[in-house]
């Protein structure tokens, strides 16, 4: 029997055509595998009947929505991740998830190697291959456009002399990639940062301009996960699907950022993100609520090399795992409700409770019942200023 290649297959042209040209190239069988993070779209029996159509052995789907929900994306709210301090990593969050799945089904079927189908000039191709080799050094990664020279229009004619059963007219003027915690949008006219984007390429999120009256919601949160809307309990994944619905609603998680990529260049890339831009203000309230201020102040910082981390496809590094037992700790106190007021493209939260909150009324209040003993506050300062006091009496003596 041929050696096996495990393709990341996504069902559209580059990886249609890439179980062919793999086959050409390394005259190994390919095994398609396409997984489920919830980018909705096709029916995922059609994709998997479409690889077999286009020469892979065998077509595997797996259904890994629940999962990235709860093993990738909670931890990611866990860590309020933004790269820099605004993508909430949609696409950096899910390479993992399929790379893992690649390297489960390689080992399973004896296969050698995996395949993606990412060009040489993006991050993908860094997340999928890292990933890789992290979860199973011995396996060898293959990218087709990246390794075997296949190009766009080299895929469209393959396409068209194998008779492949792709609907690939005109080149789609966007790159988009989606899943349940939101889309990326880049290329075409996005490539100027000066040109603005249209409404046309936006799917899920609606135009925030156009006036429509609020909702509020409240959402609980047990150890920094949510797990109800309005008193209904639900899993991660259809919080997460709800939240898009409702936040989407009104134009939340608009992204527009010109952002580094990892391989040193620069790009322009559109994200909307309604349930992640959302759920991340909300989480975020209530650790102001529930954590120590040292603690509050230091874990931002952990939160930007989390994501970092994250970003530079190092899911399952050290010191990604580590950073993580950190932020895991501290959220046994981060359980409550946190009002939100979506309306105009804005998650704003209006109300926030918890049985384990920090804030004492009697401290914080100015009016009759304070039990703050002011008069301490002078000696405090005179102690905590005292180093700024003596550096300065230096100086004028300088």
């Amino acid at each position: 029997m041929a050696e096996r290649v495990v393709l990341a297959y996504s069902g559209g042209l580059d990886t249609s055509v890439g179980i062919g040209w793999l086959h050409d190239a390394t005259g190994k069988d390919v095994v398609a595998l396409a997984v489920d993070v919830g980018q909705g779209g096709e029916d995922m029996e059609d994709i998997r009947q479409r690889a077999l159509d286009c020469g892979a052995v065998d077509a595997i789907v797996v259904d890994a929505k629940d999962e990235f929900a709860n093993d990738f994306l909670m931890p990611a709210l866990k860590a309020n991740a933004l790269y820099q301090k605004r993508y909430p990593l949609v696409s950096a969050l899910s390479r993992p998830v399929i790379a893992k799945h690649l390297a489960i089904t390689a080992k399973r079927i004896g296969a050698d190697s995996v395949a993606h189908g990412c060009t040489g000039k993006g991050n993908d191709q860094v997340r999928f291959e890292a990933a890789v080799a992290a979860l199973a050094p011995e396996l060898t990664s293959i990218a087709p456009v990246r390794d075997l020279a296949l190009t766009r229009d080299k895929a469209i004619v393959y396409a068209e002399e194998h008779n492949l059963p792709i609907r690939q007219s005109a080149k789609n003027p966007y790159s988009i990639d989606k899943n349940v915690w939101g889309r990326a949008v880049e290329t075409g006219f996005l490539e100027d940062p000066w040109n603005a984007p249209i409404e046309d390429l936006y799917e899920y999120t609606m135009d925030p301009s156009v006036a429509k009256p609020a909702d509020e919601i409240t959402i609980r949160f047990e150890h920094g996960i949510p797990v109800a809307i309005d008193g209904v309990t639900l899993s991660a994944l259809a919080i997460i699907e709800k939240m898009n619905e409702i936040a989407g609603k009104h134009g939340v998680g608009r992204i527009d950022v010109v952002e580094d990529r990892l391989i040193g260049i620069k790009s322009r890339e559109v994200y909307e993100a309604p349930a992640a831009i959302a759920l991340i203000a909300a989480h975020e309230a209530l650790e102001s609520l529930t954590l120590e201020r040292d603690v509050n102040r230091y874990k931002r910082g952990v939160e930007s090399e989390w994501a970092n981390l994250v970003y530079d496809g190092l899911w399952y590094s050290g010191l990604k795992r580590s950073l993580d037992v950190f932020i895991d700790d501290t959220q046994r106190y981060v359980s409550g409700d946190i009002r939100l007021k979506l309306v105009g493209g804005r998650a704003v939260v209006t109300g926030q409770k918890s049985p384990q909150s920090l804030y004492d009324f009697s401290l914080a209040t100015y009016d009759t019942g304070d039990t703050f003993d002011q008069s301490l506050s002078k000696g405090f300062i005179e102690i905590w200023s005292l180093p700024s006091k003596i550096s300065a009496r230096r100086d004028l003596k300088g």
